[in-house]
């Protein structure tokens, strides 16, 4: 528990801001603060509590930390001579850390009331003040920043592990299933011309042999099923074993039962079995190639979105750029998230919009940021999300659109404004829409919303590149 502590303007003059100052001015604070000494260990703020005190370090640290559940991470420190906590013009009005004293801790303490007193008193003091907090949104914001770009790190390192491992797994499957269909095709080969089959059965044959160019027409399972008995009958029918086996593959690829008699006709009744299981082989192998080559353009595609997302590939400078683009990879960045929570996204993209003149990598932070909220504003299963864009004069419209429950009419007035946040402590630093907000206006844009009961929308809009 804080032990209520007597401070001498000695004790004040070791602050850093403090140093210098007149003797009233030191004497004043004193009058005004109160000093308090806290045991090492012990918890000096609770996140979530009112943000009331300028505090100075006399002696000491506060370690703060970001408290979710039961986990505590550090992540900065207070040491002796600085000064934290509430200062002139700040709007922190809410704890977002837990403070505990590092070793035994000595502090002046000065309520925000007194603000305007101090003013009058010492603005040479509260230029100081206000320069530290000035520094100290600068560092919290770039830290943010960071933070931000980490976490979706993170997001994209989740969602591509789920996106990767399917292609990955597919190609490992058909890998293995090649390697042994194309280990059995030498014995296959070598039965079939055993028999001595004309040139004309194994040109028709062959013929068989490559895929159909035509989508075959979707079936209902039933009706699949009666057609591979109808071809395992007609396979059995004429000597040849395991038709069930062969079926699948053979009616994938669209051969027919009479597609099959014409060959069958050319060939000795023993070369059949031979025939057609090669013929099976070579169709699955066809097939299993092009597998492959679906999940490796799906590798790909995921690879070119992440270097589109990051910019990877590009100059940092501004330079003229496609939207949809941006907001396709970010879209498919997300894509695992949005599964998740089974939302529905609708794409509204204007045909023909010119390019706009930015950096990439910073607007797809904007983009990221805003399908972060909207994701987290719709239920745990279902809601839809519209990404609109359209050219209006010389400016390209970017609209995000969501169902979810709205913003309240109290927060909307307020959620650009940097620190503030509905989360929970440890949640959320307030600082996401006000990052989005700063980066449309270096683009020389804007960024609005507009909110009611089951729809908000935020727009973003960004000049066309000259």
């Amino acid at each position: 528990m804080a032990i209520s502590t007597t401070l001498t303007t000695a004790d004040l003059s070791t602050i850093t801001a403090f140093a210098g100052l007149p003797a009233d001015t030191l004497a004043w604070l004193i009058a005004h603060g109160e000093g308090r000494t806290y045991a090492a260990g012990e918890t000096i703020f609770e996140p979530g509590a009112p943000a009331e005190f300028m505090t100075a370090v006399v002696q000491g640290g506060i370690q703060f930390y970001a408290v979710k559940g039961a986990q505590h991470d550090p992540i900065f420190r207070i040491d002796t001579a600085q000064v934290s906590g509430v200062l002139p013009y700040s709007r922190l009005r809410i704890i977002a850390g837990q403070g505990v004293a590092a070793g035994e801790t000595v502090l002046y303490l000065l309520h925000r009331d007194h603000f305007p007193a101090l003013e009058q008193t010492s603005p040479e003091l509260v230029q100081r003040l206000v320069g530290i907090m000035n520094d100290r949104s600068r560092d919290q914001v770039r830290g943010q920043e960071r933070d931000d770009k980490l976490r979706a790190l993170g997001k994209l390192s989740a969602g591509l592990a789920h996106e990767l491992n399917n292609p990955a797994a597919a190609i490992a499957r058909a890998a293995q299933a090649l390697a042994n269909r194309v280990g059995a095709k030498p014995a296959l080969f070598v039965e079939l011309v055993s028999h001595c089959p004309s040139p004309e059965a194994m040109l028709a044959l062959t013929g068989l042999a490559v895929p159909s160019a035509e989508a075959q027409p979707p079936q209902s399972a039933l009706a699949r099923a009666d057609r591979e008995d109808e071809l395992a009958d007609w396979l059995a029918s004429h000597n040849v074993p395991n038709g069930y086996h062969l079926a699948p593959a053979l009616l994938e690829a669209g051969v027919t039962p009479a597609a099959l008699a014409t060959v069958a006709d050319l060939l000795p009744p023993a070369a059949r079995p031979a025939a057609f299981a090669w013929l099976e082989g070579q169709l699955t192998t066809m097939q299993l190639v092009h597998d492959v080559q679906e999940a490796g353009s799906r590798i790909s595609k995921l690879v070119a979105d992440v270097k589109t997302y990051s910019h990877m590939d590009r100059a940092s400078g501004f330079e003229p750029i496609d939207v949809t683009a941006g907001l396709e990879s970010t879209l498919n960045i997300l894509g695992f998230q949005l599964r998740q929570k089974n939302i529905r996204v609708v794409r509204d993209f204007a045909s023909g919009l010119p390019s706009i003149r930015g950096q990439v990598s910073s607007l797809n932070q904007v983009w990221t940021n805003l399908l972060d909220n909207a994701i987290d504003a719709l239920p745990a299963q279902g809601g839809e999300i519209t990404i609109r864009t359209q050219q209006e004069g010389g400016f390209v419209r970017v609209f995000l659109i969501d169902n979810g429950t709205g913003i309240p009419a109290e927060v909307l007035p307020h959620i650009f404004e940097p620190f503030f946040t509905t989360k929970q402590a440890g949640d959320g630093s307030g600082l996401g829409l006000d990052i989005a907000q700063q980066i449309i206006r270096q683009h020389n844009g804007r960024l609005e919303v507009h909110s009611e009961p089951g729809r908000t929308e935020f727009c973003a809009w960004l000049p066309v590149a000259n």
